[in-house]
């Protein structure tokens, strides 16, 4: 984890050059036995969720690095919004991490007042990785292309519905996105989780949704689905020949959904420079990079400021919509 060499300085003294381990720069000193206790890593979902599969993916590498244990920690409810105040109001010492969804980041603030303010509350540290969705219909709905469905759903406005894992889901947001951006009205039927609207999608009881992509894969190879689009800007390897949304009839259209790591507010930024040099290293390992695209990500790793700066847009841009949108929290 650390190397510590000793060298002469110009004027003779001893200088201790540390070469990746305890550093020294504005806003503090991570100690050189960091960690020497188990750290805790807080995910807003349930065992199997998509934060608490990435927390787990990652503890794993950083178990080994650390030689501490990596607990992860479901707090599971409000949207992710227990998870995150949870880590808002922990002690700024490293030991505390939120492995953070965009929908708890920045849709749970659009929608209703927070006892957190992510910006001010939460340090970013890296955004671990991005997941599309695919646009799927019912076989039964006569469209062969995004383009063709937003025709269909012109002709016979509120007579289409698309299902969602709930409302204030990315899910949602997505498909209301697709709504605003080619004026078509379709029908939203919430359900709770992921599994009830895909079942009855496939059953035809909806016609559309936005889904996540590793789920709704073998249904598409099997026929019970059509996938007519995927939501981020550039095609998913998973599905190359599925062309994005925005290609294929809604120019500008991306909706993702992502996952990264924070800190409670007043950590030092020596330790925000050490822990995400420590999560590039994880994720540059093979093996990691492997196991999260299985789940249809795509690997980012980007600087704090960076994650800051999606962050802070997103918030601008889903704040929009659910204005525009009129979605309130139940």
């Amino acid at each position: 984890m650390q190397t510590v060499k000793r060298v002469k300085g110009a004027m003779g003294g001893l200088v201790i050059a540390c070469v990746f381990g305890a550093l020294a720069v504005a806003g503090g000193v991570v100690a050189a036995d960091f960690p020497n206790k188990a750290v805790r890593m807080v995910t807003g979902s349930a065992p199997g969720g998509g934060s608490d599969t990435v927390a787990r993916v990652i503890a794993e590498k950083l178990n080994e690095r650390f030689g501490q244990p990596m607990l992860v920690d479901n707090r599971a409810g409000a949207g992710g919004t227990i998870g995150a105040d949870i880590v808002a109001k922990a002690p700024p010492d490293g030991y505390t991490w939120l492995v953070a969804t965009s929908s708890s980041m920045v849709v749970n603030p659009a929608m209703q007042k927070l006892p957190y303010d992510v910006e001010r509350d939460l340090v970013p540290v890296t955004q671990v990785s991005t997941v599309p969705f695919i646009l799927a219909v019912h076989p039964a709905v006569p469209a062969k292309n995004v383009a063709e469905l937003i025709q269909v759903a012109k002709a016979r406005p509120g007579k289409l519905s698309y299902a969602t894992s709930g409302i204030g889901a990315m899910s949602h947001l997505a498909m209301e996105q697709f709504k605003y951006m080619a004026g078509v009205n379709l029908v939203h039927v919430p359900y709770r989780g992921s599994a009830p609207a895909a079942y009855d999608l496939i059953a035809g009881q909806v016609q559309a949704a936005f889904n996540n992509l590793i789920p709704t894969l073998p249904h598409v190879k099997s026929g019970r689905l059509r996938a007519l689009g995927v939501s981020s800007p550039a095609r998913a390897p998973a599905l190359p020949d599925v062309p994005t949304v925005a290609e294929s009839g809604l120019p500008g259209y991306e909706a993702m959904q992502w996952y990264g790591v924070l800190l409670p507010a007043g950590v030092p930024k020596s330790m925000v420079t050490f822990l995400h040099k420590e999560l590039i290293t994880v994720l540059q390992n093979p093996a990691v990079r492997a196991r999260l695209m299985d789940e249809g990500g795509e690997v980012i790793g980007g600087t704090p400021q960076q994650y800051a700066a999606v962050i802070h847009n997103d918030l601008v841009k889903w704040t929009k919509l659910v204005k525009a949108a009129g979605i309130r929290a139940e």
